[in-house]
């Protein structure tokens, strides 16, 4: 049975590591859920509380740096608070159509929110660029938190 246990433990974690990259996955919460679940076949020998409140902290961050990636790429390129409220909408609609929601759902948004503030096109393009910017960024540091916990969690086990 432990054997079994260690095998979707280790499908979880290669699993959040393809979600990661895909949004379609929730890739951290994989990864963590396959750490927890190794530490408990493993009896929390070599991971225990302070190295799983560790990652989970680290994964918290992950998460919220997911979900906040839009709205800081809208901000850093001067959005208004519209077009900031339209990148967050548009992450969350985005989130029930898939890959293309997640990639559009932003820059739509985005885009949309900033057009009923400003009415400049050119303005409004530039707002949701950034706003995609934004989000190819949180995908960057999602890949390299996720990189980071089964790196911490390879140094544990070795422990």
């Amino acid at each position: 049975m432990d054997i079994a246990l260690y095998v979707l433990a280790g499908l979880l974690i290669v699993g959040g590591l393809i979600g990661a990259v895909l949004p379609t996955l929730p890739g951290i919460p994989m990864i963590f859920g396959g750490i927890w679940l190794a530490a408990a076949v493993d009896g929390y020998r070599h991971l225990g509380t302070g190295w799983l409140i560790g990652l989970g902290i680290l994964a918290a961050f992950g998460v919220l740096v997911d979900f906040i990636a839009a709205s800081i790429g809208a901000k850093r390129v001067g959005a208004s608070q519209r077009a900031m409220w339209g990148a967050t909408l548009g992450t969350l609609v985005g989130l029930f159509f898939g890959l293309p929601g997640l990639i559009l759902g932003p820059f739509v948004g985005a885009l949309l929110g900033e057009f009923t503030s400003s009415k400049s096109v050119l303005r409004s393009a530039h707002v949701g660029l950034g706003t995609w910017l934004g989000l190819l960024f949180g995908a960057l540091v999602k890949l390299v938190i996720s990189l980071m916990m089964v790196g911490l969690f390879g140094f544990a086990m070795l422990l």
